[in-house]
């Protein structure tokens, strides 16, 4: 498969009374991760019928770019402040781009 860009959909499910709490920190994480070099896209979704489903859609110029993400101190606030307001573990989702090519990004 050639090199291209890495896309992750990590998928959250949050304990009922933790989703605003939840939804807060995602933002916060979310909004510093777009400032990193090697993101591309950080997208915090909530699904329609069931607020407590999330998925994070993650896009990263390669893997090098996800794992300096992953050395972040903004990511480490984010998984300590979070990991107790899942219901249960998170599940994270490797893609890579088909289209638009990756020059479109």
């Amino acid at each position: 498969m050639p090199t291209t860009l890495l896309i992750i959909h990590v998928h959250v499910r949050v304990k009922p009374e933790s989703v605003d709490g939840f939804k807060a920190a995602s933002l916060a994480n979310a909004e510093a991760s777009r400032r990193e070099p090697g993101v591309l896209r950080f997208d915090v979704v909530q699904e329609h019928e069931d607020a407590t489903q999330f998925v994070l859609v993650e896009v990263y110029r390669n893997s090098e770019a996800h794992a300096a993400h992953r050395e972040t101190a903004h990511y480490a606030a984010w998984r300590d402040t979070v990991n107790d307001m899942m219901a249960e573990p998170r599940r994270g989702t490797k893609y890579v781009n088909a289209s638009p090519d990756d020059s479109g990004w």
